[in-house]
């Protein structure tokens, strides 16, 4: 298939991309400018000129291909909102598949639970505008289109991702730095499996599915700053920023990544034959790539 993929040069863009390719599909990206046309092409991906800005610019670019995959994102719902709804009115009646990125922050705090797709969304105030979007895009089934969306837990792999905040703070401090107690859990999958899941999902997954992207465990979060620490060479050591504190500077974010969340994938296991296999997060971060980024920078 031609697959119009935005936010191919991002950190899950990036590795769906190179899923995509090795699994035979083509690949067109969106290209804001000469600059991302040609490091888009460098990566043997094909350059769309538009913006999400510009809706009529990513209706075009999804009318012309066979499916689409949507990993960018600007966090603003007046641009975000009318770009997605541009994709689905292009697709419409096609039954194209169109496979959309959401986030595990659409399930809030869940309360000492391990949740899935029959839970309630309660979303953290950050990305609370998403569920409209989500929304619209999961009704897209009743349109002719074979919609997916993808909640992932919290990415990481490739020396990427929120944990690659950890190993930074403890390269520049010493420690790594966690918000609030560091007594909450996050739940994680490594991007690269979770490339395989978009593939999967491209191919396999029928309209109007939800999927969590969610490997194995949650984990505290005061323990992967550890790890982070280790692999960064500042002996596990941690330092904790209160919230208020965070919140001063980084607003809603900071209530986000506080957030205890325990979540199952099982059902793209079960549904998609998903199979998670790469490094868990803690090895990852103190003997994987993390710490051979760490190492390169020193």
């Amino acid at each position: 298939m031609m697959v119009f993929l935005t936010g191919a040069t991002g950190y899950i863009g990036s590795a769906v991309a190179d899923r995509l390719r090795a699994a035979g599909h083509q690949v067109s990206g969106l290209a804001r400018s000469d600059a991302a046309a040609t490091k888009l092409e460098t990566a043997g991906i094909g350059a769309v000129r538009g913006d999400f800005s510009d809706p009529k610019s990513v209706g075009s670019a999804a009318r012309s291909a066979d499916a689409v995959i949507s990993t960018a994102t600007t966090y603003n719902p007046a641009i975000d909102g009318p770009a997605i709804e541009a994709m689905l009115d292009s697709l419409s009646g096609s039954n194209k598949p169109l496979v959309y990125t959401s986030g595990i922050w659409s399930h809030g705090d869940t309360d000492g639970k391990v949740v899935d797709e029959t839970a309630p969304p309660r979303p953290a105030e950050l990305v609370a505008w998403r569920q409209a979007v989500e929304d619209r895009v999961l009704q897209g089934a009743g349109r002719g289109i074979r919609t997916v969306v993808i909640r992932p837990a919290i990415v990481y792999g490739r020396g990427g991702g929120i944990p690659a905040e950890f190993v930074k703070s403890a390269q520049q401090q010493g420690a790594s730095q966690y918000v609030g107690t560091g007594e909450n859990r996050w739940p994680f999958v490594h991007v690269d499996d979770l490339a395989d899941l978009y593939l999967l999902a491209l191919e396999k997954a029928p309209a109007g599915t939800l999927l969590l992207g969610v490997s194995g465990p949650s984990y505290r979060v005061r323990d992967v700053a550890a790890a982070a620490s280790r692999g960064a060479g500042a002996g596990g050591q941690t330092v904790a920023w209160p919230l208020e504190q965070a919140r001063a500077k980084l607003g809603a974010y900071a209530d986000a990544l506080v957030l205890d969340q325990q979540a199952s994938g099982r059902r793209a296991q079960e549904l998609l034959g998903w199979r998670p296999y790469r490094p868990d997060v803690l090895k990852d971060l103190e003997h994987g790539s993390y710490r051979s980024m760490a190492t390169a920078q020193t």
